[in-house]
């Protein structure tokens, strides 16, 4: 059963990263730029208005995180490392031209470069309204460093970059934020959208030897790596956002589980939870609070009933992977958030092979490329998890449900949310206001659900 060490709704702060945080006022669930479009704000309203303002956050967060940052102090750890190697860290500027190049959504980059050629990476996880709390934060990152160690001793097809040092966010780091040291990779990020054929199956067919090594080596629950007492990699809470929160100065975990349906039902009803609290979807409660009531009520019947996990990476879009100019696989980065899971979603296709267009708009067959990663498992021997490609749709209509984003792309979700009713076959055939007027009738007696149509209905009078 999952670990909960303290109620979600006796919590200081109910949610701890959401769609409810604004980074243009830097405000925990701003007023002004969340509203709905009918509410006429200007700025969510124009989109270049919005992008302009949004940039203007986004560089005074930079420049706020940058100015904490020890680079002499980092550099003398670096050194040091390497029994007194001089090196060097470039001054440290934020490039709106250049951003994509050294940070993602969570994290900021830089190298490390010393005098005899070596090179390394220091990864620092970026701060704004939208991050955790401090403990949360540091608790992923020592997950994403147990588990790029742990890789490297046990999937070396992996090609993960060593982990050379980390340091948490604390008063007695004295490079001014949390870091993690590690090895620069060659290569550059996977873009799947403009490799040939003859590309993206040079890349699969490496990364189902990589599949088969991950299936080698097992685990009992579903959960993150934590390291043990005896610093040993073993499975322990959920390292991720949406799964932790804070009790005064307590961190509060979720997990491991010792089943899927038990994650996702953790996952679902903290989702509620938070609708309930408006922490997430505030444009529309009411429609995300209906969906993930079906969610939740489907889940049985469409998750696999599995109790061996494998380690699966959480951000498997394609990015996460480093090529060189002949498609040859020259590492897999990124592993956050990464977690153990059934071998039906851990050997699922990733997400960069999807039909992307198809996928949103309901299909449920797989696509070519699907197909083709699957066809090579099986020519390697493994047809076992060649099926968990070819049935793989149903786990990632799903997993793309739970906890969409729905503010910023509803009608992305219709067309999800329409492709799992079709693949269940429960409320399939039907259009949203419709499935909307059968689901209202149905939750009728839900306590949140009147919660929030009392809520609805004071706000409209």
């Amino acid at each position: 059963m999952p670990l909960w060490t303290c109620s979600i709704t006796d919590c200081h702060r109910p949610a701890i990263r959401n769609t409810g945080d604004c980074v243009i006022c830097d405000q925990h669930l701003c007023s002004v730029h969340i509203q709905e479009p009918s509410h006429s704000c200007p700025v969510w309203n124009d989109g270049d208005v919005y992008d302009e303002i949004a940039a203007k956050a986004e560089q005074k967060e930079m420049q706020d995180l940058l100015s904490r940052i020890n680079t002499k102090a980092l550099a003398a750890r670096a050194s040091a490392l390497r029994g007194g190697k001089a090196c060097t860290v470039p001054p440290l500027s934020y490039n709106k031209e250049k951003r994509s190049a050294v940070m993602g959504g969570m994290n900021y980059h830089f190298e490390v470069t010393f005098d005899d050629g070596v090179v390394w990476i220091a990864r620092i996880r970026r701060h704004n309204v939208t991050s955790p709390p401090r403990a949360v934060g540091n608790y992923i990152v020592q997950s994403e460093v147990t588990t790029l160690r742990y890789l490297a001793d046990t999937v070396p097809s992996a090609r993960t970059p060593r982990v050379f040092d980390f340091a948490l966010q604390d008063s007695t780091n004295p490079v001014g934020v949390g870091y993690i040291l590690m090895e620069k990779l060659p290569g550059t990020s996977l873009r799947w959208s403009v490799a040939t054929d003859i590309q993206r199956r040079r890349v699969m067919d490496q990364l189902a030897d990589v599949f088969i090594e991950l299936s080698q080596h097992s685990f009992l629950s579903m959960g993150s790596l934590s390291l043990s007492k005896d610093g040993k990699a073993e499975v322990g809470p959920v390292a991720r956002e949406a799964f932790m929160d804070m009790h005064g100065d307590m961190l509060c975990h979720s997990g491991p589980f010792t089943s899927i349906l038990d994650y996702y039902q953790q996952d679902i009803r903290l989702v509620l939870i938070r609708i309930l609290h408006s922490e997430l979807y505030a444009p529309k409660p009411v429609d995300a609070y209906l969906a993930h009531l079906y969610l939740r009520d489907v889940a049985p019947s469409v998750l696999p009933k599995e109790d061996i996990y494998y380690l699966k990476h959480a951000d498997d879009k394609g990015d996460h992977l480093l090529v060189d100019a002949d498609y040859n696989l020259t590492g897999i980065i990124d592993w956050e958030w990464a977690h153990t899971a059934p071998a039906s979603i851990a050997f699922n296709s990733p997400i960069g092979f999807l039909p992307v267009g198809d996928f949103y708009d309901g299909a449920n067959d797989i696509g070519a490329d699907e197909s083709v990663f699957a066809q090579l498992l099986a020519d390697k021997g493994r047809d076992d998890l060649a099926q968990c490609v070819r049935t793989g749709r149903l786990q990632h209509r799903f997993a793309f449900c739970c906890g969409y984003d729905m503010d910023t792309d509803w009608e992305g979700f219709l067309g999800l949310f329409r492709g799992l009713r079709e693949a269940v076959q429960i409320d399939a055939g039907i259009d949203w206001d419709e499935w909307k007027a059968k689901a209202l009738d149905k939750y009728r007696d839900d306590d949140g659900l009147k919660q929030l149509l009392e809520r609805q209905q004071t706000v409209r009078k």
